[in-house]
């Protein structure tokens, strides 16, 4: 059930429907018990997990969120009400649960898709989740020095993947926590989940710039397999997304095109309801392309289209 991958800490494969699947949870040795680091989704199958885990004893002390996506802070309100875990997460990651409960950021998302030129998402797909109705017990902001386990570990604010995205660092042991900023064999997906335009893609290329200064022996993602060069990788990241920015570039003209338009041509006949991801990755890849003046938009009947400069 738990596998030990560095001193005092265990990670925990959690199961779900939809999205990636699983997700990597880490759980961090400490006298009062094991510091939590991301949940699973709201859901019956990382419900039973997290079940399994409780009942041969292990005592949770708390949960650290890496940042607000809903297969990282799913379970979280269920571990602070139900289970009665203080829930930590970051000052922005806040901001970012205040907004959907506020603003109906599904909303904003559906307008972001259709102003790009794709379809309104299904009723089901359009609705905001109970995830976020709920205050965490406590804060963290950038640089700040917090306790996992028994060790401090440094916040790194790593916008682009999310703009509440941060890693944990630990010098002393040179052990990252990198939650779904840098994954292992799997690009991950810089797009625009909440409905707001913004330059992810530039954040993103800055921060994997940023932890460039961290020397890592092992590295924990999210998602997938453990990380052991974590400067090889995140070469093979900006090298991944400097091919499909050439891509994308390509497949815009003096006529001008949408980001749906482009996801096409770029990924193939896709369906962006079922790969929504296709559509946002292309979408930021234009909007940073836009930013270094390598396209420009235009606006037609409330739809945007881009074009080569």
């Amino acid at each position: 059930m738990l596998t030990e991958v560095a001193d005092g800490i265990h990670k925990l494969i959690i199961n779900f429907p939809k999205g990636m699947g699983e997700v990597n949870c880490y759980l961090i040795e400490g006298e009062k018990g094991y510091t939590v680091i991301d949940t699973g989704t709201d859901s019956i199958e990382a419900k039973d997990g997290w079940k399994k885990v409780l009942s041969s004893g292990i005592v949770i002390e708390k949960v650290v969120l890496t940042h607000t996506h809903q297969d990282h802070i799913g379970l979280a309100k269920w571990f602070q009400q139900e289970v009665g875990v203080p829930v930590i997460v970051s000052n922005l990651g806040y901001e970012e649960m205040r907004k959907t409960r506020v603003s109906h950021g599904t909303d904003r998302l559906n307008s972001l898709i259709i102003r790009h030129g794709g379809r309104s998402l299904p009723p089901k797909m359009n609705e905001d989740p109970p995830i976020y109705d709920f205050d965490p017990d406590g804060f963290f902001e950038n640089h700040q020095h917090i306790q996992l386990g028994e060790e401090l570990y440094e916040a790194i604010w790593t916008p682009g993947h999310a703009p509440d995205h941060f890693c944990f660092y630990n010098e002393n042991k040179k052990i990252m926590i990198i939650g779904d900023h840098v994954l292992n064999g799997i690009n991950p997906v810089i797009g625009l989940w909440s409905g707001e335009e913004g330059n992810a893609l530039k954040d993103y290329f800055l921060s994997l710039t940023e932890l460039e200064k961290y020397p890592a022996d092992i590295t924990l993602p999210g998602h997938g397999d453990l990380i052991y060069n974590l400067h090889a990788r995140i070469n093979e990241l900006t090298a991944n997304h400097e091919y499909r920015l050439q891509q994308v570039l390509q497949s815009v003209t003096s006529e001008g095109k949408t980001a749906n338009q482009i996801c096409h041509e770029v990924y193939g006949n896709v369906n962006i309801i079922l790969n929504l991801s296709s559509f946002m990755a292309t979408l930021t890849r234009l909007l940073y392309l836009e930013s270094i003046g390598k396209v420009e938009r235009r606006k037609l009947d409330e739809v945007i289209t881009f074009k080569a400069i």
